[in-house]
């Protein structure tokens, strides 16, 4: 029995017979399996190494997106495709799986922006209505960054510009109240040169913080000495200079935007570095005010009314202005100095020396108080006029009154030095009505009204006898006589004209007097030679011939 065979015996009597066969081959059955695995092996390899990276994409919403059909394009050329669409753990945003195509590694950096392009309906204009039919896609602008990434955040709108485009992006911070949003014009005297690329609110500052790009070559444009405001719709102001209107451009009109420029008291100043930091005012006249940031701060206590006195009221010297209006009233409840005999109105100015040309770098302001302190002993005064008699606006006017000079006392007011005032126009003119009212009050009107009294009386006496010999007259003329006169007085001239006629040239007797005057001219050239003679001799009247001797007297002979 124990040469009988095993059952266990036979696998390794066949392993043996193998060993023992060298002929012995591989079943052809097993190629076609083996060639499955390979074939089934190299397709898994090619559609993994087919495969592009997977990307994560976070937006707000996920509004037209859909996990297998929405597309990411590039240049309108498809670079990856959504896969699923979910939600995150804190339920706040949507998360974007996404496949991107195999050659895209280099597009997927950390400066790489994606947005979803939809219709949409702006002050540009309509964009998007290819995607009506089509469905919207997502957008990728390859970044410039050397540092790769696979999550990213989706921008509900498309970039203001390119990532690496020539330029100059910079800060702006402002107060809450403007209406500026991403995609607003930048503009330079009217033309656009940049956008606002992002729009932000800083609770903890409470200042609306703005990254605005500017094109190149427009950078240049942008220095130290640079000032930003607001240039939203239209503004219309009413103040001492009259109205203004002031529009910077059709879309500033219809949505806002930001305007710059260097004021004209300023040098233009040093180009600045890409990321600094300026303020945005709230319009042009602000952005310059803000150009004097050294002054000095004065109080008008005034006595008369401030109606029409704003804050950014002028403060000029003769027509020149020198300083603004800060506050109207100001520290209103301050007690007022002891000096006051009635309570007066304060007003808070700013004495601003560089408006007349002073760098900052040049001013002291301790020498121009000192300044401004020996010219209050000579009269220096301010007082309120109106600027506008349309609008009603008032300013400060500066000016000497050296009849005041005496007058002056240095006061104070809530820590601040008082500028000394006088009455204004309409004050004054108040002033002397009343003064006239009371030298009228002082006068004796009895004596007056009493002598009125009697030159009326003596007046109706005189206009009475005016009336008794205008009714004589008018006796005179409704006489039958008087009436009769023109008639004789017309045959009258009618004889005279006559008698006239009858001494013209060509009647006798004008002949005839014509006639004994010359016969009257004959006989006075007639007479001269006489005359004469008798004018240079007068003996020749008595004697013959004036060549003999004078005549010798003789005695009367006696009678014999």
């Amino acid at each position: 029995m124990s040469d009988s065979p095993r059952p266990d015996d036979a696998p390794e009597r066949d392993m043996h017979r193998a060993k023992a066969s060298p002929q012995a081959r591989l079943s052809p059955i097993w190629i076609v399996p083996i060639v499955a695995i390979l074939i089934g092996a190299w397709l898994v390899y090619d559609n993994y190494r087919s495969r592009g990276p997977q990307i994560t994409l976070v937006m707000s919403s996920a509004e037209g997106i859909e996990a297998g059909s929405t597309l990411i394009k590039t240049r309108n050329v498809e670079v990856g495709r959504v896969e699923r669409v979910n939600l995150s753990e804190d339920l706040s945003t949507a998360v974007i799986t996404a496949r991107m195509s195999p050659d895209t590694e280099a597009m997927l950096v950390e400066d790489s922006r994606f947005w979803v392009v939809k219709p949409r309906i702006g002050r540009e204009g309509i964009s998007g209505l290819g995607t009506v039919l089509s469905g919207a896609y997502m957008q990728l602008e390859p970044g410039t960054s050397e540092q790769s990434a696979r999550e990213f955040q989706v921008s509900d709108q498309p970039p203001v510009a390119p990532a690496g485009a020539d330029g100059l992006r910079i800060n702006l911070i402002s107060q809450v109240g403007n209406s500026l949003r991403v995609g607003d014009p930048v503009t330079y005297q009217g033309y656009t040169v940049g956008r606002i690329e992002d729009a932000q609110f800083d609770p903890q500052t409470r200042n609306m913080q703005h990254r605005v790009f500017i094109e190149s070559p427009y950078e240049t444009l942008v220095t130290d000495a640079t000032r930003f405001w607001s240039a939203s719709g239209i503004d219309l102001r009413l103040d001492t200079e009259g109205i203004r209107v002031n529009v910077e451009s059709l879309e500033a009109l219809l949505g806002g935007g930001v305007a710059f420029g260097v004021p004209e008291e300023l040098p233009v100043g040093r180009p600045v570095q890409p990321e600094v930091t300026f303020t945005l005012y709230a319009d042009e006249d602000a952005a310059r005010q803000g150009t004097f940031n050294r002054y000095l701060e004065y109080v008008l206590l005034v006595d008369d009314t401030v109606r029409g006195l704003s804050r950014g009221a002028p403060v000029e010297f003769r027509g020149v202005r020198i300083g603004t209006v800060a506050a109207v009233p100001w520290n209103f409840t301050a007690p007022q100095p002891d000096s006051r005999s009635r309570f007066a109105i304060p007003v808070l100015i700013r004495i601003e020396p560089q408006r007349l040309g002073i760098t900052g770098e040049e001013l002291d302001l301790e020498e121009w108080r000192e300044r401004f302190d020996r010219l209050f002993g000579v009269g220096l005064r301010a007082s309120l006029k109106s600027g506008s008699l349309l609008t009603g606006a008032m300013f400060v006017d500066l000016n000497f009154h050296r009849d005041l000079a005496d007058e002056y006392a240095a006061e104070t007011f809530a820590e601040r030095s008082v500028f000394p005032t006088t009455p204004g126009g309409f004050a004054r003119i108040e002033a002397q009505v009343t003064a006239l009212l009371d030298k009228l009050n002082g006068l004796e009107l009895e004596p007056l009204l009493a002598g009125l009294d009697r030159n009326l009386s003596a007046s109706e006496a005189m206009l009475g006898e005016v009336r008794e010999l205008s009714a004589s007259l008018q006796g005179v003329l409704d006489d039958p006589d008087t009436r009769g006169m023109p008639a004789n007085l017309n045959a009258t001239l009618e004889e005279l004209r006559q008698t006239l006629q009858g001494l013209s040239p060509a009647s006798a007797a004008y002949q005839e007097l014509t006639g004994a005057v010359e016969r009257l001219e004959r006989l006075m050239r007639d007479l001269q030679p006489a005359a004469r003679t008798l004018s240079e001799n007068p003996r020749a009247l008595l004697f013959d011939n004036l060549d003999a001797p004078d005549p010798q007297p003789r005695a009367p002979r006696r009678a014999p």
